[in-house]
């Protein structure tokens, strides 16, 4: 199969995935914020593709996709957020404090723009060390409001460290757009360029283009050219935290909301895969039936799995 038939096969099951997540979590098995990335699905795509699994990656409280796409055992996610000690950090976390070391996905954090100096952090760490690994971050266009985000991108291109920050902007912070939170005419690339990080734009709905600018971005800073950001413009489709629709809210503008949902990450590739052949439908509806048996093992397991124990709680915690 085609690069392109792969990269629809990692969206589609993150979507799925995420559905999933949505679809269940009324039962109230699942007690801990999600945060979906349905519509963003994209941006974790395409940079996770060039990552190597020894390079260490940061996110934040939307970090599903993420997490997925560097490797992530969906067992052990689905099992994080039932709470049971088969999960990715032992039930302890939830949603949002994923942590898989096998999988290179050190933590996300709930904290907004936290990820951004422990992946610098770690930067420091893999060139003092002389690692051949890279650190990336994902965080959003809030982050940017953050104090930390100047000090660790100035921190990072004084030193020229191998990190990529990740931007991505779907324009709110929860209900907030971003004219009434940041200047009109404000670029976050440009910011980020007169801190000394190369910084480029992309769109984030575009897997293949997220894809292309990650590849030679992550090849630079393999090279030693030090730290580059990537803005990608995207959108999520569902509510800030939690598994519903919210457009009832009008918070967002429907003429937005209908032209981002018109440009669904997946449906693009999709449309483009129908386009080289009709017959890729047949593969399309095999990938979907592949996945959701996967995704009905992974609550199989959860639900079979056990919470942890007293004892484990203390041996975890004072080990």
């Amino acid at each position: 199969m085609s690069d392109l038939f792969s990269y629809y096969q990692k969206l589609l099951r993150i979507r799925r995935v995420e559905e999933a997540i949505a679809g269940r979590y009324s039962e109230q098995k699942m007690r801990c914020p999600t945060h979906l990335s349905i519509g963003q699905e994209a941006v974790a795509v395409g940079v996770s593709a060039f990552l190597h699994n020894k390079d260490k990656v940061y996110s934040s409280h939307r970090a599903h996709a993420h997490y997925l796409a560097k490797g992530g055992s969906l067992q052990k996610l689905i099992a994080e957020l039932y709470g049971k000690e088969t999960g990715c950090t032992g039930g302890r976390g939830g949603s949002m404090h994923l942590s898989d070391l096998d999988a290179g996905f050190v933590a996300s954090t709930a904290i907004v723009g936290n990820s951004i100096p422990l992946a610098v952090g770690n930067a420091l760490h893999q060139q003092t060390q002389k690692l051949q690994e890279i650190s990336v971050t994902y965080f959003g266009e809030g982050a940017t409001e953050e104090g930390v985000f100047y000090e660790s991108a100035n921190f990072a291109a004084v030193k020229k460290l191998p990190v990529l920050f990740i931007c991505e902007n779907n324009g709110y912070s929860v209900y907030s757009p971003l004219h009434v939170r940041q200047p009109k005419g404000r670029s976050i690339v440009e910011l980020a360029r007169a801190i000394g990080v190369d910084s480029k734009e992309v769109d984030g709905n575009d897997v293949i283009q997220v894809a292309n600018m990650a590849a030679k971005s992550i090849q630079s800073i393999r090279e030693g050219h030090g730290p580059i950001l990537l803005e990608c413009h995207t959108y999520r489709h569902r509510e800030h935290c939690g598994p519903n629709w919210d457009d009832d809210l009008a918070y967002r503008p429907q003429q937005e909301v209908a032209q981002w949902l018109d440009r669904d990450p997946i449906a693009m590739i999709e449309k483009q895969l129908l386009l080289e052949s009709p017959d890729n439908q047949g593969h399309i509806d095999d990938a979907n039936l592949e996945i959701q048996q996967e995704i009905i093992e992974a609550f199989a397991f959860a639900e079979h799995s056990t919470f942890p124990s007293l004892e484990h709680n203390n041996r975890f915690l004072y080990a």
